[in-house]
């Protein structure tokens, strides 16, 4: 219950910033140039740092074991998601199924998950999720990639990965923390005060995307409600139940199934947009679940805690 209490309170205070982002947005405080410029300081500086400064601890074989159940964890989760998704929507009909399996499948574990993450558990919950972020973008890169675009391009897609920020913040965490690099104590601290930034513009980022939107007219997409369903229930029920079946608990399986439970991954409007489907859906997807996330976030929190 107590674990519940206080992601309903981050929620609340997540959501409150969403809010000032969605009212600088919506006045036009903040122009979508703007939001284009907060969200490539996040991509390559903010969110990096963060994930770099969760490695600059002294290394400790235990968490170290759980940092590889946590690579395991994550990938078991999200490949066994989009079996869920696949096989939900088996009989659909609809012409745009391919990215309602995508909205379904990728949850915004960056955006959303690892602030909660920060604020439940630390530095050491930030350690564990990058496991989970290195793995999305991996999959995102490349399963992904070949969903929405239809074509398989290795070399493009290789460097979509190697070129990865967050990926290349993991590795050089990596290198510092299993070779017990020594980092200058000034360095540390930078690295952590940038890293601090992620929160507030993650959230302000959300919040000008819903400005940027008629969402009356997102609400009518006939395949939101599935997604909705999808992404918020049925598949962190089902890896919650999975999980539990199989008895493995922990802060480690805490923390990837509140990843997993997050709305859907902000770069699925990216996917839209570039391959030219449809970015009311899509766009739909991350605003609505990333609403409806405010009530389910704790909602699961309740339940990791309590099954």
């Amino acid at each position: 219950m107590d674990l519940a209490l206080i992601t309903a309170r981050q929620v609340l205070i997540l959501f409150l910033m969403i809010l000032a982002g969605f009212v600088c947005g919506r006045t036009g405080a903040i122009k979508p140039e703007g939001k284009k410029t907060l969200s490539k300081l996040l991509l390559y500086l903010v969110l990096p740092a963060m994930i770099l400064d969760s490695y600059l601890i002294q290394f400790d074989a235990a968490t170290f074991e759980n940092l590889l159940l946590a690579f395991g964890l994550s990938a078991a989760l999200m490949l066994g998601g989009g079996v869920v998704a696949v096989l939900a929507t088996l009989k659909s009909k609809s012409p745009d199924r391919t990215m309602v399996r995508f909205a379904c499948i990728f949850s915004n574990a960056g955006y959303m998950g690892i602030p909660l993450i920060r604020a439940l558990y630390g530095e050491t919950g930030v350690l564990f999720a990058s496991a989970f972020l290195t793995v999305f973008n991996i999959l995102v890169w490349t399963i992904g990639y070949v969903m929405i675009s239809g074509q398989m391009e290795p070399k493009a897609v290789l460097r979509s990965i190697v070129t990865c920020p967050s990926i290349i913040a993991v590795a050089a965490g990596l290198i510092i923390y299993l070779g017990r690099v020594p980092v200058p104590g000034v360095l540390v601290e930078t690295v952590g005060l940038v890293g601090d930034m992620n929160t507030p513009i993650s959230m302000i980022i959300t919040g000008l995307t819903m400005a940027d939107r008629d969402l009356r007219a997102l609400l009518k997409n006939r395949d939101l409600p599935l997604v909705m369903g999808l992404r918020l229930v049925v598949i962190p029920l089902v890896c919650l139940a999975v999980l539990r079946l199989l008895g493995v608990r922990g802060i480690v399986a805490d923390i990837v199934l509140l990843l997993e439970a997050c709305p859907t991954a902000a770069i699925t409007t990216v996917f839209a947009v570039r391959f030219s489907k449809s970015e009311d859906l899509a766009a739909g997807s991350v605003v609505f679940t990333t609403l409806a996330s405010m009530i389910w976030l704790p909602v699961y929190a309740l339940l990791v805690s309590a099954v």
